[in-house]
């Protein structure tokens, strides 16, 4: 598989980051399908793409009518066999477990064509965890992106088994769709940007966890110091309560931290309430105008 062949992409996940996948690759010409489970979650994808387009297409230089026509290059099935028909390459955005994954790349290895691309859009695990259980380990690498409304940067993140064509034909893919490619040399937990923010989520919920001062100071600390329009609590705000509890608590249990295990714990009582974040309107702020965008959030100690 060359670049200049991948034309159609199936993204596995219609949650954030499979809606912001789908977005950037439709805006750059390629037919995208949509797969998840449930026809609700579908729906919501589509809503969410149509709104984000414009806003992704202007920080890209990218025609407003292409944003406005954005449907006409995607499509949303609960089917996985008619998802996998004709693909190029898949990008899976599912929760961070590896069985899990491995389990969808194996039934969609099944489905798709054998010369199609798999990447996965992980943020804490490693190819090589599941790239067996993918049935086509060669030809799977990581494609992760970060938040295309603020960025273009990914990372790209073969492991050993990974054919040179695959990582050539993926980096010049990611390059042709507008995206800025962090080749990776070799696997790394959490890439590079996502390594270090990891260890600063960490800290600063070992702070909370402790009682040692609330997620809005935390974040006044870190804002008032660095200039920053966000400290750590907004930021896993943005990311998702969900999946930075998935993520704390999967190194924890891994790693047999005493100290991780509590700050899971801790973001696991915000998930368990239902408050994820800026995608319920409810996490460590309230949105759409949460406290650390208010003028006098430095100064004026708004919770």
């Amino acid at each position: 598989m060359k670049a200049e062949d991948i034309k159609k992409v199936l993204i596995i996940g219609a949650g954030t980051m499979g809606r912001q996948i789908a977005t950037q690759f439709a805006l750059y010409d390629c037919d995208v399908v949509v797969y998840d489970i449930k026809e609700e979650f579908l729906e919501k994808a589509k809503k969410s793409i149509v709104k984000m387009a414009p806003g992704v297409a202007a920080s890209q230089g990218i025609a407003p009518e292409k944003a406005a026509a954005i449907l006409e290059r995607l499509t949303f099935t609960a089917d996985p066999e008619t998802a996998a028909k004709g693909v190029h390459l898949v990008s899976e955005s599912v929760p961070e477990d590896p069985e899990l994954k491995g389990k969808v790349f194996a039934t969609f290895h099944k489905l798709c064509p054998p010369d199609a691309i798999f990447t996965t859009n992980t943020s804490s695990l490693l190819p090589s965890m599941f790239a067996e259980a993918t049935g086509r380990p060669d030809k799977l690498l990581a494609l992760h992106f970060h938040d295309i409304r603020i960025s273009t940067i990914v990372d790209l993140m073969p492991h050993a088994g990974t054919s040179q064509e695959t990582v050539d034909a993926v980096k010049d893919f990611a390059e042709r769709t507008g995206l800025n490619v962090i080749l990776m040399n070799k696997e790394s937990f959490g890439y590079v940007f996502n390594y270090i923010l990891m260890s600063f989520f960490q800290q600063a919920q070992t702070l909370a966890s402790k009682g040692i001062a609330t997620p809005a100071d935390i974040d006044r600390a870190w804002m008032g110091v660095t200039k920053s329009p966000m400290g750590p609590f907004a930021m896993m705000d943005s990311v998702g309560l969900d999946t930075v509890w998935k993520i704390t608590e999967f190194w924890a249990m891994r790693n047999n931290s005493k100290g991780a295990l509590k700050n899971a714990e801790y973001m696991k009582q915000y998930v368990e309430r239902g408050e994820l974040g800026q995608k319920t309107r409810k996490g460590f702020y309230t949105y759409p105008d949460p406290a650390f965008i208010q003028p006098d959030f430095i100064t004026g100690h708004k919770k």
